[in-house]
């Protein structure tokens, strides 16, 4: 179940991960990689890391959660983490995660937010590689030039409509939550309003203001991060659809589809390396 990063920095990992994460922190090189398996509904707990990351998975569903939002990561994709932003990273199904680490002197600019980018089977071939090199590979050769190409190639990974943002505003900010927890739930701005204390207007400017998004826009981005999980965990699409309110398959389909380019059961397979428009 999505849920929010609110009042997790309490709980932070000292250090920023596993041992064999924290220890990868302090390597030599500018550009290292970590290879690990999670079983589904794992959880790395909430941490955070002295370089920026960039979460990919070869295989399987990954979320990743901040005090700012949640971003779902399915195969084909990979989010930005800044350094120090305190984060979570939790598997929906089986996940073989291929991640980076990159110090801010890698030359890959990153941003001061996280965003899930799209990743194309070349970069994914490159991740593979450099999650494989020893901590002290040669400063020139093979394995220089192999991770100078990858560090190219990051530098343009276009953006993927995958993430949740979330409003800062105590009033829009208990709708979303009340969203997070139930999905499904196809209450109409006035009959929020009246439980969150604001006028349908307000919480209208509230959500289009802090997150970028109409409420319609976000509620229907929450479903597709719903589905999503849901259905990496081999949940049917048919119950999916209906249990997150839509009315037919055929309109859950076509949702998915204008999203992310390509229907649910292709699109888990073999995902389309391009950015859909967004939902």
């Amino acid at each position: 179940m999505l849920q929010t990063g609110q009042d997790n920095r309490n709980r932070v990992s000292p250090g920023g991960g596993s041992p064999d994460v924290r220890d990868r922190q302090h390597w030599p090189k500018a550009i290292v990689g970590y290879a690990v398996d999670y079983v589904p509904g794992h959880s790395t707990g909430w941490h955070q890391h002295d370089r920026d990351q960039l979460v990919h998975g070869e295989r399987g569903v990954m979320t990743v959660r901040t005090d700012d939002g949640a971003w779902i990561v399915p195969p084909g994709y990979a989010v930005w983490v800044p350094a120090g932003v305190v984060h979570e990273v939790r598997a929906a199904s089986a996940v073989a995660m291929r991640t980076l680490y990159l110090r801010r002197d890698a030359g890959v600019p990153i941003g001061p937010r996280c965003r899930v980018v799209s990743v194309p089977t070349l970069v994914r071939a490159l991740i593979s590689r450099v999650v494989a090199l020893p901590r002290d590979y040669p400063e020139t050769g093979a394995e220089a030039r192999l991770v100078a190409v990858l560090a190219d190639e990051l530098a343009d990974l276009p953006s993927a409509p995958l993430d949740l943002p979330l409003p800062r505003d105590r009033r829009a900010l208990a709708v979303a939550d009340a969203l997070i927890a139930d999905p499904a739930d196809g209450r109409d701005l006035a009959d929020w309003g009246k439980r969150a204390g604001a006028s349908t207007r307000t919480l209208a400017r509230l959500f289009q203001g802090e997150t970028g998004m109409s409420f319609g826009r976000w509620r229907q981005r929450r479903r597709l991060l719903a589905a999503l999980e849901r259905l990496a965990a081999g949940e049917p699409v048919t119950a999916v659809a209906l249990d997150l309110g839509y009315a037919s398959p055929s309109a859950f389909i076509a949702m998915f589809r204008r999203t992310l380019g390509a229907p649910p059961t292709r699109y888990l397979k073999t995902p389309p390396h391009r950015q859909g428009s967004a939902g």
